[in-house]
């Protein structure tokens, strides 16, 4: 039996916001046959959802299928981080795998969607190496609008200082190893504890949106010392609205 071979087109598809695709994303959905969806459960199936109104929105040629899979979940009970998360892709790539060959069995071209770009903080391309040594893969990455950018847009604000360092990073780094000494102006990602909270807040400026590019958006602005606490309780109460979020924020040091 022949094993078949597929073309994976990894599409950026920005923050949610269907303006946000470029038109080298929505030509490359218009010439997939599968288009792969997880549904991470209840409580977050709107983030299926929004994959598919895209979809709706943007694809114009007959003859794809579009499939939802259950994402599995890391098991918690693995104490080393690192291995958490290996066998986590393990079991992503399975499930793709069956789904691509259930539906493709003579193999063809199959896309996913990615939130913001496939290159920042996101397993996609790693998962997808994974398939290699099940068949003939290739891979197709086509960029996306960041929550960066998105982050930067709502407050109207540069990302760089003249002559000064960035540092894009996350909630877990900086809680376990407070501000790097390179940079005066951080990015902070993938924070699911208001992870600011561990520094000292005077003389710190922050720029915190959940929702990026949404519309849905929510921004606020200002000294961490004044604006920290609305933001635990305005993050607190959109998680519970809506059962899932996702937020951003860029700090940077200040003469205050």
């Amino acid at each position: 039996m022949t094993t078949p071979q597929f073309a994976l087109s990894l599409v950026g598809i920005g923050t949610g916001n269907p303006k946000h695709l470029t038109l080298q994303a929505v030509e490359a959905l218009n010439t997939v046959d599968l288009i792969l969806i997880p549904n991470k459960g209840a409580g977050k199936d709107d983030l299926a959802s929004l994959r598919q109104a895209i979809c709706t929105k943007v694809i114009r040629t007959p003859g794809h299928r579009i499939v939802e899979f259950d994402l599995p979940t890391r098991d918690e009970a693995t104490q080393d981080y690192r291995q958490r998360v290996e066998d986590w892709h393990d079991a992503i790539v399975e499930i793709w795998w069956q789904n691509m060959v259930d539906a493709l069995p003579d193999g063809g071209t199959v896309g996913f969607l990615v939130w913001g770009d496939p290159s920042l903080y996101d397993s996609t391309m790693r998962i997808a190496d994974r398939l290699h040594p099940k068949g003939e893969i290739t891979v197709h990455v086509i960029p996306g609008i960041t929550s960066i950018q998105a982050l930067t847009a709502a407050h109207a604000e540069p990302l760089n200082q003249i002559n000064e360092a960035v540092t894009i990073t996350t909630g877990r780094q900086l809680r376990d190893h407070g501000w790097p000494a390179s940079a005066e102006t951080l990015i902070i990602m993938l924070d699911g504890q208001c992870s600011f909270t561990s520094l000292p807040p005077k003389g710190v400026e922050i720029w915190w949106t959940a929702y990026a590019g949404m519309d849905n958006e929510l921004s606020i602005s200002g000294p961490l010392a004044d604006v920290g606490e609305q933001i635990q309780q305005t993050r607190a109460k959109a998680r519970a609205e809506h059962g899932w979020l996702m937020d951003i924020y860029m700090l940077r040091r200040t003469a205050r």
